[in-house]
């Protein structure tokens, strides 16, 4: 179908939000917690989410695990009270991933968690009431491309003959139907996240056109588009997982990640990053223009792992202090190098200073300033004590102290004569 032209200021509307949110949840929950990384007593290596194409098990095999899905501990309130102690403006779950298990109640097929498990309920219902009434946005993810379920979708080449599939028909007979229930029976969807990519810009214009038939506002992930490099369908670029880009993007884009090594939970996967290092990573973000979403694999039972979500809260702890040098805040003005012990964000008028090593006399000199500083201060103090500096042209020279305030990411506002800069 042909979509109407929309306009730069329509666009500009629909993604304001997403701007200033910066940082959202992503969750990946399906029938590949029940094995969870390990089939017929062997680990499966590569991400949780992937056994069945790792391990090629047969559909009419992975298909049984259905009858053994019963997350009776699952909660929608508890997790998103999760994200939102963490800080986390918006939650994308999988609705349907590669293995085509769908995690709403759908009428295209019976495979999906209301007819085909125990649990008979429908969390994406749930979920999507949980948020409104916190106040974070909702959006699922969607693979429109990998189906290793569905005779027509791409991806199974061990139980269907590669040759004989119709991905046409599997379009328009079974995603764009399943795309309308999505967008009509759960309320203001915020993104779908399209995974891996379309085969051709017309079928992905298509698809975005079928999103916004039925929610004009819903915001669409750049993996809809044809391949990385042809960019432009997606309201925004998204970059690789765990992908952080060398220098600022000028585009909107995203950064999917990982809080250990998988995205569906693995029971054997416990390298978690701390809340040091996810802190960080979102401050490089940030400084690039870019949001962070990052992922949690609750289990089985329908429970977010513990790691995750003490990490997780440590995480929000930093934000209810250093919030403001992250929601809304815009790319650095200023190029930094890898080796720089700090990285900056902005907001009009003020410049945020992100020490992430404190130097071991207390003095910071800071280069390519190029507004006269008013004040400087820490942001995590109350009182705004100001703090001592020197400034030559566009070089800062901060006078810091012996003792960080946080471990982590200590944040100096400097304030601007010129409220216009950067």
């Amino acid at each position: 179908m042909a979509e109407i032209s929309i306009s730069k200021e329509e666009r500009e509307r629909r993604i304001a939000w997403w701007r200033e949110a910066k940082f959202g949840m992503f969750i990946h929950w399906g029938l590949y917690a029940i094995p969870a990384g390990m089939w017929k007593g062997k680990l499966i290596p590569g991400i949780g989410e992937w056994i069945q194409f790792r391990a090629r098990i047969p559909v009419k095999e992975y298909e049984k695990l259905a009858k053994h899905f019963n997350p009776v501990k699952f909660n929608a309130e508890e997790w998103v009270k999760v994200a939102k102690d963490a800080g986390m403006k918006y939650i994308v779950i999988t609705a349907k991933h590669h293995d085509g298990f769908c995690m709403f109640h759908t009428e295209l097929t019976d495979y999906n968690i209301v007819d085909a498990t125990p649990f008979k309920r429908d969390p994406m219902k749930e979920l999507a009431e949980a948020c409104r009434k916190e106040g974070l946005k909702f959006g699922f993810y969607y693979s429109q491309l990998l189906d290793w379920h569905h005779p027509d979708g791409a991806g199974n080449d061990w139980d269907y003959d590669p040759n004989k599939k119709n991905f046409t028909r599997y379009l328009e007979e079974y995603v764009k139907p399943q795309l309308r229930e999505l967008l009509t029976n759960y309320g203001p969807i915020a993104i779908v996240w399209f995974d891996i990519y379309s085969p051709t810009p017309e079928i992905a214009r298509d698809l975005r056109a079928w999103v916004h038939k039925f929610q004009p506002d819903t915001i669409v992930s750049g993996r809809i588009d044809p391949g990385r490099w042809d960019r432009g369908i997606g309201d925004y670029v998204e970059l690789g997982d765990n992908e952080i880009p060398e220098k600022r993007i000028e585009e909107d884009w995203e950064t999917p990640g990982t809080i250990n090594d998988t995205w569906g939970f693995k029971s054997y996967d416990h390298n978690w990053k701390s809340s040091g290092v996810i802190i960080q990573k979102m401050v490089d973000i940030v400084s690039k223009g870019g949001n962070y979403l990052l992922n949690v694999g609750p289990t089985a039972e329908g429970v977010i792992p513990e790691p995750s979500v003490r990490i997780l809260r440590e995480v929000g702890a930093w934000l209810k202090k250093n919030g403001e040098s992250i929601y809304g805040a815009r790319a650095s003005p200023i190029d930094t190098r890898p080796e720089d012990p700090y990285k900056f964000t902005a907001k009009p008028g003020k410049l945020y200073v992100h020490v992430l090593a404190w130097p071991w006399n207390g003095e910071l000199r800071l280069t390519g300033i190029k507004s006269e500083v008013d004040k400087a201060y820490f942001l995590a103090d109350q009182t705004r004590e100001a703090l001592k500096f020197k400034q030559e042209n566009e070089e800062v020279e901060l006078h810091l102290g012996e003792k960080p305030l946080d471990p982590v990411d200590n944040v100096i506002v400097l304030e601007m004569s010129n409220e216009g800069w950067p």
